[in-house]
Protein backbone atom coordinates (compact mmCIF):
# COMPACT_ATOMS: atom_id res chain seq x y z
CA UNK A 1 0.00 0.00 0.00
CA UNK A 2 1.09 3.48 -0.70
CA UNK A 3 1.52 5.88 2.21
CA UNK A 4 -1.37 7.94 0.86
CA UNK A 5 -3.71 4.91 1.00
CA UNK A 6 -2.53 4.03 4.52
CA UNK A 7 -3.22 7.58 5.65
CA UNK A 8 -6.72 7.52 4.09
CA UNK A 9 -7.45 4.16 5.73
CA UNK A 10 -6.34 5.53 9.12
CA UNK A 11 -8.56 8.60 8.70
CA UNK A 12 -11.58 6.49 7.71
CA UNK A 13 -10.92 4.10 10.61
CA UNK A 14 -10.57 6.99 13.05
CA UNK A 15 -13.80 8.61 11.86
CA UNK A 16 -15.61 5.27 12.16
CA UNK A 17 -14.33 4.82 15.74
CA UNK A 18 -15.42 8.36 16.67
CA UNK A 19 -18.85 7.74 15.10
CA UNK A 20 -19.33 4.49 17.03
CA UNK A 21 -18.22 6.11 20.29
CA UNK A 22 -20.62 9.05 19.72
CA UNK A 23 -23.47 6.61 19.05
CA UNK A 24 -22.86 4.77 22.34
CA UNK A 25 -22.60 8.01 24.33
CA UNK A 26 -25.79 9.46 22.86
CA UNK A 27 -27.63 6.16 23.29
CA UNK A 28 -26.65 5.99 26.97
CA UNK A 29 -27.63 9.62 27.44
CA UNK A 30 -31.03 9.07 25.82
CA UNK A 31 -31.84 6.01 27.93
CA UNK A 32 -30.98 7.87 31.17
CA UNK A 33 -32.82 11.08 30.27
CA UNK A 34 -35.78 11.72 32.58
CA UNK A 35 -38.27 14.50 31.79
CA UNK A 36 -40.40 16.45 34.27
CA UNK A 37 -44.17 16.85 33.81
CA UNK A 38 -46.95 18.46 35.82
CA UNK A 39 -50.29 16.77 36.49
CA UNK A 40 -51.90 19.07 33.89
CA UNK A 41 -49.40 17.94 31.26
CA UNK A 42 -49.93 14.29 32.22
CA UNK A 43 -53.71 14.65 31.95
CA UNK A 44 -53.42 16.37 28.55
CA UNK A 45 -51.42 13.41 27.21
CA UNK A 46 -48.02 15.12 26.91
CA UNK A 47 -46.31 12.57 29.19
CA UNK A 48 -45.07 9.31 27.66
CA UNK A 49 -46.82 6.08 28.58
CA UNK A 50 -44.67 3.15 29.80
CA UNK A 51 -41.53 5.33 29.88
CA UNK A 52 -39.85 6.75 32.98
CA UNK A 53 -40.44 10.43 33.77
CA UNK A 54 -40.95 12.66 36.81
CA UNK A 55 -44.19 14.19 37.98
CA UNK A 56 -44.20 17.02 40.47
CA UNK A 57 -46.68 19.03 42.46
CA UNK A 58 -48.36 18.96 45.85
CA UNK A 59 -49.69 15.93 47.71
CA UNK A 60 -53.45 16.50 47.81
CA UNK A 61 -54.93 16.69 51.30
CA UNK A 62 -56.77 13.56 52.46
CA UNK A 63 -55.51 11.28 49.68
CA UNK A 64 -52.67 9.39 51.35
CA UNK A 65 -53.62 5.75 51.91
CA UNK A 66 -51.16 3.22 53.32
CA UNK A 67 -51.25 -0.56 52.99
CA UNK A 68 -48.05 -1.94 54.56
CA UNK A 69 -45.27 -0.59 52.32
CA UNK A 70 -47.61 0.38 49.46
CA UNK A 71 -48.76 3.98 49.57
CA UNK A 72 -51.21 5.63 47.22
CA UNK A 73 -51.73 9.38 47.02
CA UNK A 74 -52.71 12.08 44.56
CA UNK A 75 -50.32 14.68 43.13
CA UNK A 76 -51.97 17.96 42.12
CA UNK A 77 -50.96 21.24 40.57
CA UNK A 78 -54.28 22.77 41.80
CA UNK A 79 -55.81 22.29 38.33
CA UNK A 80 -55.44 18.55 37.59
CA UNK A 81 -54.81 15.50 39.77
CA UNK A 82 -52.84 12.31 39.07
CA UNK A 83 -53.10 9.22 41.29
CA UNK A 84 -49.72 7.80 42.31
CA UNK A 85 -48.83 4.40 43.79
CA UNK A 86 -45.50 3.76 45.46
CA UNK A 87 -44.12 0.67 47.19
CA UNK A 88 -41.28 1.37 49.57
CA UNK A 89 -40.29 3.63 52.42
CA UNK A 90 -41.28 7.25 51.93
CA UNK A 91 -39.01 10.15 52.91
CA UNK A 92 -39.56 11.52 56.43
CA UNK A 93 -40.70 14.89 55.08
CA UNK A 94 -43.44 13.36 52.90
CA UNK A 95 -46.76 14.90 54.06
CA UNK A 96 -50.11 15.91 52.66
CA UNK A 97 -50.14 19.46 51.35
CA UNK A 98 -46.37 19.47 50.77
CA UNK A 99 -44.32 19.41 47.57
CA UNK A 100 -43.32 16.10 46.04
CA UNK A 101 -41.54 14.83 42.94
CA UNK A 102 -42.14 11.20 41.98
CA UNK A 103 -40.20 9.29 39.34
CA UNK A 104 -41.80 6.34 37.60
CA UNK A 105 -44.08 5.35 34.75
CA UNK A 106 -47.63 6.12 33.70
CA UNK A 107 -49.57 2.92 33.14
CA UNK A 108 -52.39 2.44 30.64
CA UNK A 109 -55.08 2.94 33.30
CA UNK A 110 -53.90 6.52 33.96
CA UNK A 111 -52.23 5.72 37.29
CA UNK A 112 -48.64 6.68 37.89
CA UNK A 113 -46.49 3.94 39.43
CA UNK A 114 -43.55 5.55 41.21
CA UNK A 115 -40.17 3.91 41.66
CA UNK A 116 -38.79 6.85 43.65
CA UNK A 117 -40.41 9.63 45.70
CA UNK A 118 -38.60 12.82 46.63
CA UNK A 119 -40.08 15.15 49.25
CA UNK A 120 -39.47 18.82 49.78
CA UNK A 121 -36.54 19.08 52.18
CA UNK A 122 -37.10 22.49 53.70
CA UNK A 123 -39.87 25.03 54.14
CA UNK A 124 -38.55 27.38 51.45
CA UNK A 125 -37.49 24.93 48.76
CA UNK A 126 -39.40 23.54 45.82
CA UNK A 127 -37.79 22.26 42.61
CA UNK A 128 -37.77 25.13 40.07
CA UNK A 129 -39.78 23.07 37.57
CA UNK A 130 -42.43 22.27 40.17
CA UNK A 131 -42.60 25.90 41.34
CA UNK A 132 -42.99 27.11 37.76
CA UNK A 133 -45.69 24.50 37.11
CA UNK A 134 -47.56 25.48 40.26
CA UNK A 135 -47.38 29.18 39.29
CA UNK A 136 -48.64 28.42 35.77
CA UNK A 137 -51.50 26.29 37.09
CA UNK A 138 -52.53 29.00 39.55
CA UNK A 139 -52.44 31.59 36.75
CA UNK A 140 -54.60 29.39 34.49
CA UNK A 141 -57.06 28.77 37.33
CA UNK A 142 -57.28 32.51 38.03
CA UNK A 143 -57.87 33.26 34.34
CA UNK A 144 -60.68 30.67 34.18
CA UNK A 145 -62.43 32.14 37.23
CA UNK A 146 -62.23 35.66 35.76
CA UNK A 147 -63.91 34.56 32.51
Amino acid sequence: MKPRHKRAAMIVGGLAAIGIAAYFVLNAFQSNLVFFFTPSQVESGEAPKNRTFRIGGMVKEGTVKRDNLTVSFVVTDTVKDVPVTYTGILPDLFKEGKGVVAQGQLKGDGKFTASEVLAKHDENYMPPEAQHAMDQAALEKANKTLK
